[in-house]
């Protein structure tokens, strides 16, 4: 056994305040009054040597002028920024799509028609290979439906996945996924290729092939698919990666809240893997951090989130027990060959994916960093068995379907461990306490693996990025309101954290040249998430010095980089914040960008707000920096919005219409780069 491998006790609370109190970060106070990370430091918790050197005489890089905080019916965006609407909820994809009917959907249109809330965004450009920032395809995924806000005559109540009619499943079902499509700058504006080849819906219904060790494991076969090779679909689609082989990958993130069932009546022999991916929706377990209506628990303790299991027996627990285990994959898509099948790389694990984002360099193994959507759950990097060979696209094709999975330790003095999730190179794991009978065992329960070898839980691990300019790695930590005082540590450092931390992860060797496959790095935070000037000290945000009052936010959540190397924030959150006062003071989710070396290093700016209600995902650029695509999702809901009566009917504002979640195309009006 080696060093690295040997599993860890957790921190005692005094051993994180004994951290918390010797950082090394130096703090000030900013000009509205807020702690702050003083200009190139290398974050609050972080060490000296993580910070790249100042160069005093460096201009900004990001001269944007940032918007205000604001909740109203629309989106902002920076001033000298066009944000036009490119593709909304409804609109076609394929040839032959019928146009979106407000009140007349049906599943064989809406299996041609642009998703529901959007989320993922890759640019790929065209043709395959280039670096074209004018002509490419547009991959987005579309995460979840929100029944309340697609069909007339519902509310949001603890009743409705027990008042939905089949039919209206069968549109759910179909605005899953993922939809591909050709877009085209002409004359500085972007369109959607109405009639391309390449256009494609991908649902909860398209055949797909699970790929890797755990591909035909007793755990995956079902009656329907007795080789446990097969599947149908992928679910809950959220962040995801792009491949410099041309093919994206999407992650199947809250998969279980699509199962439900009596788990008494289930196979015995899988019902720890429920207990561990809580199969079913537990509203203790509310990952949005939602308010708890104890009163709604009707069905068997737990609130079943789509009713899909009462129609369709692969979601029934009862009657198909293993089904379950063919989702929480991250799947891999050749948005190149629209005849192509989707593969699950089980490789990569099974867990809450919010995405997996690559490192690759020409014959080295390739690299898969992915966050685990959950509290208390953990930061996993996957390492490929073969070389990435860039003259070679049908030998990358596979490469990710053999490989060893990692997960992270982050330890007090600022280093961290990787912790190779192999039992054969565990053998002081008792396979009779962990319950794992061999390595799919192991990946199938990626998260009790993690656990049990020591790997650090976190806050809500969303979304990882790496820098390509720098070659340093950022994870977005949301948030974790049920971390109790005595559970905070150096990389958690705050209890009932209601607004997340950034992570910033150090490889060995210099910027521009780090060792990603090396099982060590160092890390720091470099910002506390959250207002500056929250009533309790213990609850503020943490930012660089010069941060201004429109600077902060709340929940990161998607990360995306700029070709310069500036970092650009995505937050899911903001608008349940409170102000000084203790107040509620509804504040849109957004965009932030802030450079990450320099002066002005982790100095965030806002850019773009949403409109009231909704969330911001899938920000990403095109090549030559001079394009940006966010998605905006869920707009018009919460605070008991419906369909017929949202709070804003944003992009149309059809007063006959609902809100529809859409894709919107940034571009600066000068045809520059976007930030500068």
């Amino acid at each position: 056994m080696s060093k690295s491998d040997t599993p860890r006790a957790p921190l005692t609370f005094d051993e994180t305040l004994t951290m918390r109190l010797s950082r090394r970060a130096a703090l000030s106070k900013g000009a509205k009054g807020a702690a702050v990370v003083s200009a190139g430091s290398a974050g609050l918790l972080g060490l000296a040597s993580c910070s790249p050197p100042v160069d005093a005489g460096a201009q900004p890089v990001l001269t944007f002028t940032e918007i205000p905080h604001a909740y109203d019916a629309t989106h902002h965006v920076a001033e000298g920024y066009n944000a036009d609407i490119l593709v909304r909820w409804g609109d076609p994809v394929l040839a032959d799509a019928p146009a979106y009917t407000p009140n007349n959907k049906d599943a064989a249109a809406q299996e041609k028609q642009f998703g529901f809330n959007n989320d993922f965004i890759a640019f790929m450009p065209l043709p395959m290979g280039s670096s074209n920032s004018d002509h490419g395809l547009l991959c987005v995924n579309h995460e979840y439906t929100s029944t309340h806000m697609m069909f007339s005559g519902y509310k949001p109540s603890q009743q409705l996945p027990f008042e939905k009619k089949k039919s209206e499943v069968d549109v759910e079902m179909a605005a899953h996924g993922h939809s591909i499509l050709e877009v085209k700058r002409i004359d500085g504006a972007w369109h959607v290729i109405a009639d391309s080849p390449y256009n494609r819906r991908i649902t909860a219904n398209t055949p797909m092939l699970m790929t890797g060790p755990v591909a035909g494991h007793r755990r995956l076969q079902t009656s329907a698919d007795p080789t446990g090779k097969n599947v149908l679909g992928t679910l809950n689609n959220c962040a995801g990666g792009m491949t410099p082989w041309g093919t994206v990958l999407i992650a199947e993130e809250n998969f279980g809240f699509y199962f439900d069932g009596d788990q008494k009546k289930s196979d015995p022999e899988e019902r720890r893997n429920y207990n561990s991916l809580r199969v079913g929706y537990y509203l203790e377990d509310d990952p949005n951090e939602g308010p708890v209506d104890e009163t709604a628990l009707q069905y068997k303790g737990r609130l079943p989130i789509n009713g899909w299991f009462r129609f369709y027996d692969r979601f029934n627990i009862e009657k198909e027990p293993r089904e379950v285990n063919r989702f929480g994959w991250m799947v891999e898509i050749d948005p190149y060959d629209p005849t192509s099948t989707p593969k699950k790389r089980t490789a990569l694990g099974r867990f809450s994916h919010e995405g997996a984002t690559i490192v690759a360099e020409a014959g080295k193994p390739v690299i898969a960093y992915s966050g685990d959507d959950g509290r208390f759950e953990f930061l996993y990097k996957f390492v490929s068995k073969n070389n990435f060979d860039p003259a070679n696209r049908e030998a990358n094709l596979d490469v990710l379907a053999e490989g060893d999975l990692y997960a992270a330790r982050f330890d007090v003095d600022g280093t961290g461990q990787w912790i190779k999730l192999v039992l054969a190179d565990s053998p002081w794991l008792n396979p009779d306490i962990a319950g794992l009978k061999d390595q799919g065992d192991a990946l199938i329960e990626s998260r009790e693996t993690a656990r049990l070898l020591g790997a650090t839980p976190l806050d809500r691990p969303e979304d990882v990025e790496t820098n390509p300019v720098t070659g340093r790695t950022y994870l977005m930590l949301t948030n974790n309101s049920k971390r109790k005082t005595e559970e905070t540590d150096a990389v958690n450092p705050r209890a009932e954290n209601r607004w997340g931390q950034i992570v910033e992860i150090s490889p060995p060797g210099q910027d521009g040249n780090r060792d990603h496959w090396a099982t060590s790095f160092e890390w720091g935070l470099i910002v506390l998430a959250g207002d500056p000037n929250h009533p309790d000290p213990a609850k503020r945000g943490r930012y660089h010095a010069g941060t201004s009052e429109a600077g902060w936010f709340s929940c990161p959540d998607n990360v995306a980089f700029d070709p310069k190397g500036n970092m650009w924030i995505a937050t899911d959150g903001l608008p349940n914040n409170k102000d000084a006062s203790g107040k509620n003071r509804p504040i849109h989710d957004g965009l932030w960008a802030c450079e990450t070396v320099g002066e002005n290093r982790a100095l965030t700016k806002h850019f773009f707000g949403c409109p009231r209600g909704a969330e911001l995902c899938g920000p990403c650029f095109t090549p030559d920096g001079t394009s940006m695509f966010v998605a905006v999702q869920h707009p018009g809901d919460g605070d008991g919005a419906t369909f017929t009566r949202p709070s804003t009917r944003w992009p149309d504002f059809d007063p006959n219409g609902p809100p529809r979640p859409s894709v919107v195309a940034i571009t600066k009006k000068d045809g520059g780069a976007i930030g500068s």
